[in-house]
């Protein structure tokens, strides 16, 4: 009976893989078409804020390019959040489950808008700013719905990176590490984004410092709430996820996460060349940006 059971059990098992494979397809395969239009969203908005915007003359006179204008500035701040958040949301299904990610999700979306909540009405833990109107409908009149979903994404792709990270150089226990990288890549991040939006040069700002600091007119307070904000809703999620995501979930993907959080380095980085910020371009290279290559050299040999 066992050796019947056995053989009986095999075809069961031989069928189970491909469905299962098959689960992820759709997932992964949207996830790739909204990192596109992530992409696309990105080259827009860049070509609005440093081209379109400082140069009417170029656009002006054609009905097209008026109506191109008019949504870009009604549209574009959000739009690449929204679909980079997509974006991730679905690979995040397709990698490491839907519990997983709606999980990571439900604690980044609000613990980060507490945060911006808090920041934009008593100055703690960033310091004193507001947002502008160009980042769509605000919570509460102070933060646009928009910022939350931009700490999920980008929040999960470096958390994800650090879990691969992690694992690559078989550091122990592996969700510690994950979330210092992972908060370690998501400060990176802001640290050549926060100057470039806020830049006074900038054709539009979309967030505005009511106080001023040594790193390039902020606060250093700026980037401990960072840090201090990705570390609990990174914490908050790995505990209810109970165990780390299997190595074989994301070896694989892991590629895609690096591509998001690469992608909205370069934006940030684009945005500072405009304005002559090289340092924090620099910054964001080396200490960002590089780094999280590294999980893309051992992708396909990671133990779990």
């Amino acid at each position: 009976m066992q050796g019947v059971s056995a053989d009986v059990a095999r075809p069961v098992s031989g069928w189970r893989r491909p469905i299962a494979r098959l689960s992820t397809v759709r997932p992964m395969q949207l996830a790739i078409g909204l990192l596109v239009g992530h992409l696309a969203a990105l080259v827009f908005g860049l070509a609005g804020l440093l081209i379109a915007i400082p140069n009417p003359d170029l656009w002006a006179d054609s009905e097209l390019g008026l109506r191109v204008y008019d949504f870009g500035m009604r549209y574009a701040g959000s739009l690449h959040i929204i679909l980079g958040a997509a974006a991730m949301f679905c690979w995040g299904i397709a990698a490491i489950g839907f519990r997983r990610t709606a999980i990571f999700f439900a604690a980044a979306v609000p613990i980060s808008l507490t945060s911006e909540l808090l920041g934009t009405s008593t100055g703690e833990p960033f310091g004193n700013y507001e947002y502008t109107s160009f980042l769509g409908y605000k919570v509460l009149d102070h933060v646009p719905f928009s910022i939350p979903l931009s700490w999920f994404y980008v929040g999960f792709a470096t958390y994800m990176i650090g879990h691969a990270l992690a694992a690559q150089w078989r550091l122990q226990p592996r969700w510690i590490y994950a979330v210092i990288f992972g908060a370690w890549l998501l400060t990176v991040w802001d640290l050549v984004l926060d100057p470039a939006m806020a830049h006074e040069s900038l054709a539009v700002k979309f967030w505005v410092w009511d106080e001023t600091g040594p790193y390039f007119g902020m606060p250093t307070q700026n980037f401990i709430g960072w840090t201090l904000t990705a570390v609990v809703f990174m914490v908050v999620a790995r505990v209810l996820w109970m165990s780390d995501p299997p190595g074989d979930a994301t070896r694989l993907a892991i590629w895609f996460p690096v591509a998001v959080y690469a992608a909205n380095i370069v934006f940030a980085s684009a945005l500072s060349a405009s304005v002559d910020l090289w340092v924090p371009i620099l910054l964001a290279l080396v200490l960002g940006f590089l780094p999280s290559l590294l999980v893309l050299r051992g992708s396909r040999t990671t133990p779990s």
